[in-house]
């Protein structure tokens, strides 16, 4: 009896067990192949900002909201202080601003849920790119004619390796850079620290 039950569980059961493990592991891989990938990543936010309104219409500065992105590897993502310089007074009448501006008096950071990340593995530095006036639509999209923000483009190896090696064709405002920009590291230390 105990053979036919090894024998049972060999033919029929492994089979099966195997499938499901595969049919898991396809479903959560591709289930979380846009966030992964990024492309097509677009969460909601705590609060909705609209960047077609601030960078687009009102032509506000990436780096006066990304503090950091001239100075550290990090872009830096706004705190409410930043908002709140203009929304003690602009707009306060509108819900979305009155809901940020409960953060601020209840002196709460404003939970933004990220949207363009490279793996913990890579290093990558903003400040380098942003120094070498490399327009910021090349890696976020254009982010100015976007109500909501979604990642629009592939932040894998090959995508950074590709502009690394033909600037010339992956830079949108190459021609006006040229002078100051060679072409990127392609050694594996240059991002794999």
């Amino acid at each position: 009896m105990n053979k036919y039950l090894l024998d049972y569980n060999l033919k029929v059961r492994l089979p099966v067990i195997v499938f499901v493990v595969l049919a898991v592991f396809a479903i959560t891989y591709y289930a979380s192949y846009a966030e992964r990938n990024s492309i097509g990543y677009t969460p909601e936010q705590p609060v909705k900002f609209s960047h077609k309104l601030h960078a687009g219409t009102m032509q506000i500065d990436c780096k006066y909201c990304h503090t950091a992105v001239d100075k550290s590897r990090n872009a830096s993502i706004p705190s409410v202080d930043i908002c709140m310089n203009c929304h003690t007074l602009a707009r306060t009448d509108k819900p979305e601003i009155q809901k940020l501006s409960s953060y601020y008096v209840d002196n709460k950071p404003l939970e933004w849920n990220r949207i363009h990340k490279v793996p913990q593995f890579v290093y990558f530095n903003h400040s380098s790119h942003v120094n070498k006036k490399i327009d910021c639509i090349n890696c976020h999209g254009d982010v100015a004619k976007m109500e909501v923000v979604g990642q629009t483009n592939s932040f894998t190896m090959g995508a950074c390796l590709t502009c690394h090696r033909q600037p010339e064709k992956m830079i949108s405002n190459y021609e006006e850079i040229k002078e100051n920009l060679k072409k990127g590291p392609e050694n594996c230390a240059a991002c794999h620290r």
